[in-house]
């Protein structure tokens, strides 16, 4: 869409139901603060600007959405005093002149970019004011919205409705987009008459009606305008959002044995043909190349596997592990900051932190990489080819490399060349007869023991 729009995003709400200790818009939804879900469907609908009315915790709310959008900008509300003060917070960022005006609300953070497309198109086709409605089966305690064939009339709250209006099914979402050349003089004309004495943004539509311009209604679903202010609200928009993706997953091409068990942060990449078994955990910063296979109760986070690679059962990748194509990292194996080469196994109950490793080499059962000595952590590399046996400790700083082999139960501490076996364990020694001695001795120790 050619023309210009800002998006003003309210999040100054105190958030008490939350019982919180920091403001209800930085709680997160698939790994994102509800703010930000908000305001990338903004970005994503066309928005240029983002103003951001902000109350609670108004530095780290700034601060989260100012990483993301470098360009948005805070706009104080000292006062509570209704939505439509708070929208007018933002006059300066209104008055420079959008085209449309968008009012979204940092507690929904379902709302999809299509809706606010649809909303910003009846501006574009002449309307002063779009509201984003839904139809619900329980419309109790929403304002309705009361149509006049193809217009909006009147938003009814609950209290004030007739018998007659509360059975409208019709309700209000929320989320308005609104003409830019009459914003503000439609926002100016909101008054406080009424119990509360707050300005409320839902008489706009009474105050464009009055002045013969037009009011429009989009439907969404009733999901995307679900509000959060309940740590109860926040699972189920988890649980809604969790289920749109898990769909889109799918019909993109990528199997989900069990899908109500596989959970996805907001930044999530998979490629078509990976498959995903049950009970697995995708954190954020997780890139899946197709062919791949993640297996059961796995927990993956800053993680970039390769095509055909295989991660698990039970394997938890943490940030900065790389996977090349076709490696493979078992059951109850843990790394980080690791990059595993092409075709190189790591098969089972294993430690890998701060490590790189060949193509082709294979990591024995038990080895772990000893890479912190309580202060700094140190790199380990080791070369294509290489086989680490059972049960090794690799002390770093260390390089081993290609075609080396580490013979079972060795705590290697020096550097170990091309080919070489390294072999780092006290020589075994053998004692005829102890063991029976041994057994005997304590035998009678337990004997000895009082009942």
């Amino acid at each position: 869409m050619s023309r210009t729009c800002l998006s003003i995003v309210l999040a100054a709400g105190e958030g008490t139901r939350m019982k919180s200790g920091r403001a209800k818009v930085l709680h997160e939804v698939a790994g994102l603060p509800i703010v930000l879900h908000a305001a990338k469907a903004a970005v994503d609908a066309g928005s240029q600007k983002l103003a951001l009315v902000v109350g609670r915790d108004a530095e780290a709310v700034v601060a989260c959405v100012g990483a993301q959008f470098p360009s948005s900008r805070a706009f104080p509300q000292a006062e509570r005093l209704g939505t439509a003060h708070a929208v007018l917070a933002a006059r300066a960022a209104i008055a420079q002149g959008f085209d449309d005006v968008l009012v979204l609300f940092g507690d929904t953070p379902l709302v999809k970019p299509e809706t606010l497309v649809r909303a910003r198109a009846e501006v574009a086709a002449g309307a002063a004011v779009c509201v984003v409605g839904f139809r619900t089966q329980r419309p109790t305690g929403y304002g309705r919205l009361l149509m006049q064939g193809a217009d909006l009339a009147a938003i009814r709250e609950e209290k004030d409705a007739s018998n007659e209006e509360r059975r409208v099914d019709l309700c209000n979402g929320g989320v308005m987009a609104l003409a830019g050349s009459e914003a503000l003089a439609l926002l100016d004309e909101i008054g406080n008459a009424n119990a509360k004495g707050e300005f409320y943004l839902t008489d706009i539509v009474e105050i464009a009606r009055a002045r013969g311009l037009a009011v429009r209604v989009v439907e969404a679903d009733e999901t995307e305008v679900l509000g959060v202010n309940t740590r109860v609200e926040l699972a189920a928009a988890e649980a809604i959002w969790q289920g749109r993706r898990r769909r889109q997953t799918m019909l993109a091409g990528v199997t989900l044995v069990a899908p109500d068990t596989v959970f996805f942060a907001h930044d999530t990449r998979i490629e078509a043909d990976v498959i995903v078994e049950p009970n697995v955990v995708f954190g954020s910063g997780v890139r899946i190349a197709t062919g791949a296979v993640i297996h059961a109760f796995s927990h993956l986070e800053g993680a970039d596997v390769g095509a055909c690679a295989s991660v698990g059962p039970f394997a938890r990748l943490r940030p900065g592990t790389r996977l090349g194509e076709g490696a493979k990292v078992g059951n109850f194996v843990e790394t980080k900051n690791a990059a595993v080469g092409a075709g190189a196994k790591v098969s089972h109950l294993t430690y890998l932190g701060d490590a790189v490793i060949g193509a082709e080499s294979n990591i024995g059962a038990g080895t772990i990489t000893c890479n912190y000595d309580g202060y700094n952590k140190y790199r380990t590399e080791i070369g294509a080819s290489v086989f680490i046996g059972s049960n090794s400790s690799l002390v770093a700083p260390i390089h081993i490399g290609d075609g080396a082999y580490v013979g079972s139960g060795s705590v290697v501490t020096e550097d170990v060349p091309p080919d070489a076996l390294a072999l780092g364990r006290a020589r075994q020694v053998v004692k005829a007869g102890r063991g029976r001695e041994i057994n005997e001795r304590n035998a009678a120790r337990k004997r000895s023991k009082p009942a």
